[in-house]
């Protein structure tokens, strides 16, 4: 009999290669299993599982963790307003891990020997798989057909269209990741320094050009209503934010960072909803949280993300961050307005009854009601004691 391998499957054209080699040259019998994070609907579905037995796997599976992956991760990246390098909110790095434990768990139940992915070798994806397969399920072997081979993708389309697979071979010029936090872009011009991906590699285009209100409502930090309408389905509401900012082409990017095995790394990627939410979060933050609290949280904020981005996110430290993101959200409640516009949106303000911007002890720039102007030139004198000090005794130190 055959051994059994499990294939994390997204229908593209790395795993499409990774089904046809397995199962020739490795003699395995393949079940392919998509994880899927929030990024598909149920047509899509279908026509992936279409594709994977059309490719002659033994068994296909779709296995839903939107849920999961937005209770377990999404959530505190919204408390933490988790942008990599001020620019990416980890649309694919932070849904990996989720996808890897989804693999795992099929892997066991249907008693695979071997897991497989279609990661390349010089890639962030190769280790986040790796690493959970690893500390999850060290009994299961690995296999990676794309690295191990080092394949380029026209190499990939040449051996599949040698063994009569049909496709839209134009499409697949491109890698797209889709899930519920946003959808990465990767292709020629991203393996580049100076080059732009063209209009048409991202998979929403502007349909909808004319100036729109939008209201995100939040309550304890999580989005409780969108544009006044109630969602205790959190899922939900994102996909509603993100169908109305893509019909205005809203989130296009390009990420450029240190990837996890020490090369730079570039990456073009679609996010209207992350990016809308969590620049609508920070300025309710911005409202209702104390200078001190919105410091600290910064930085546990950003060890989070890297963490997520490094594939630490088995490590415990993680769950004591989010404890501290979640409380921190207490009072994070209130109604944020935006504006949509082709290609770009922006934030006109905020409604929240724990909006520190109280005018009962002053109007910035205008008027000070809790204060004498006595009581400010005695604070300022304190204040300006120690560099006083200092000062005094460097004489000339700075030279003006």
């Amino acid at each position: 009999m055959k051994e059994k391998v499990v294939l994390a499957y997204s229908g593209g054209l790395d795993t499409s290669f990774c089904v046809k080699y397995l199962a020739e040259e490795k003699n395995l019998e393949v079940y392919s299993a998509i994880a899927n994070t929030g990024g598909f609907v149920a047509e899509e579905l279908a026509d992936i599982e279409r594709k994977a037995y059309e490719l002659g796997v033994k068994e296909h599976q779709t296995l839903d963790v939107t849920q999961k992956y937005y209770d377990r991760c999404i959530r505190y990246m919204i408390y933490g307003n988790v942008l990599k390098n001020n620019t990416y909110p980890l649309s694919v790095s932070s849904e990996r891990i989720f996808q890897a434990l989804a693999i795992v768990n099929y892997a066991r139940k249907i008693g695979a020997k071997y897991i497989a992915h279609g990661s390349t070798g010089a890639g962030n994806d190769q280790i986040r798989f790796d690493l959970t397969f690893q500390v999850l399920a060290p009994e299961i072997q690995v296999i990676a057909p794309i690295r191990e081979l080092r394949l380029s993708r026209d190499a990939e389309i040449t051996y599949l269209k040698e063994r009569g697979v049909v496709r839209d071979w134009t499409k697949m010029e491109y890698s797209i990741n889709k899930g519920l936090w946003g959808t990465s872009i990767g292709g020629k011009e991203t393996l580049t320094s100076n080059k732009a991906l063209p209009d048409t590699a991202y998979p929403s285009q502007l349909t909808n050009d004319a100036e729109e209100t939008l209201t995100i409502e939040f309550e304890k930090g999580e989005i409780s209503k969108v544009n006044n309408k109630a969602y205790t389905n959190k899922t939900e509401a994102i996909k509603v934010i993100e169908t109305l900012g893509a019909a205005h082409a809203i989130g296009r990017d390009v990420h450029v960072g240190d990837t996890i095995i020490g090369i730079k790394g570039r990456v073009g990627f679609e996010a209207a909803a992350p990016l809308m939410i969590i620049k609508a979060h920070h300025a309710l933050e911005k409202h209702t949280l104390t200078k001190w609290q919105m410091h600290w949280k910064e930085q546990l904020a950003n060890w989070y993300g890297m963490f997520l981005h490094e594939s630490q996110y088995l490590e415990p430290v993680m769950r004591n961050i989010e404890t501290f993101l979640t409380d921190s959200q207490k009072n994070v409640s209130g109604k944020v307005i935006l504006k949509l516009k082709a290609y770009r949106f922006e934030i006109v303000g905020i409604e929240s009854d724990n909006d520190l911007m109280s005018n009962v002890f002053g109007e910035y720039g205008e008027m000070n009601k809790a204060w004498t102007a006595q009581d400010v030139q005695g604070f300022t004198t304190i204040l300006s004691t120690p560099l006083k000090v200092y000062n005094t005794v460097n004489k000339g130190e700075l030279d003006f």
